[in-house]
């Protein structure tokens, strides 16, 4: 895998848990600054670090089943854990949220990106 691929890989996982918690911070009207953000995120990121971890993402970070799906679910679980752990609340509404919105997300660009991969084979043969 080209290191580029694995780069832009990451990077839209972590875009996915930055958008969703900029979102939800603004719409709660909590404040949008970097400590804000910060404060709100560590657990995501966290999660989202340890979800690559245990699935060795980099190996096939764009692959739908099982590294997306995995990460993903890793992601909202680690995240729930540790803002349970550090006195942050995680109610359902929250935790069915979190999970819509990552998911549509996480799995969402792996999803296109399939698509787009599978268009250029098509378009080459």
């Amino acid at each position: 895998m080209r290191s580029y691929t694995l780069f832009l890989a990451l990077a839209a996982d972590l875009l996915c848990v930055l958008v969703f918690v900029v979102v939800g911070k603004a719409d709660h009207a909590t404040g949008l600054g970097p400590a804000a953000v910060a404060s709100t995120a560590w657990p995501f990121l966290v999660a989202l670090a340890l979800g690559w971890a245990v699935t060795l993402a980099w190996r096939s970070p764009g692959r739908i089943w099982p590294t997306g799906a995995l990460v993903w679910a890793v992601t909202v679980a680690g995240a729930m854990v540790l803002r349970l752990l550090s006195g942050e609340g995680a109610p359902w509404s929250f935790v069915v949220v979190t999970s819509l919105f990552l998911a549509a997300t996480m799995l969402g660009w792996r999803s296109v990106a399939l698509l787009v991969s599978r268009r250029k084979r098509q378009a080459a043969a």
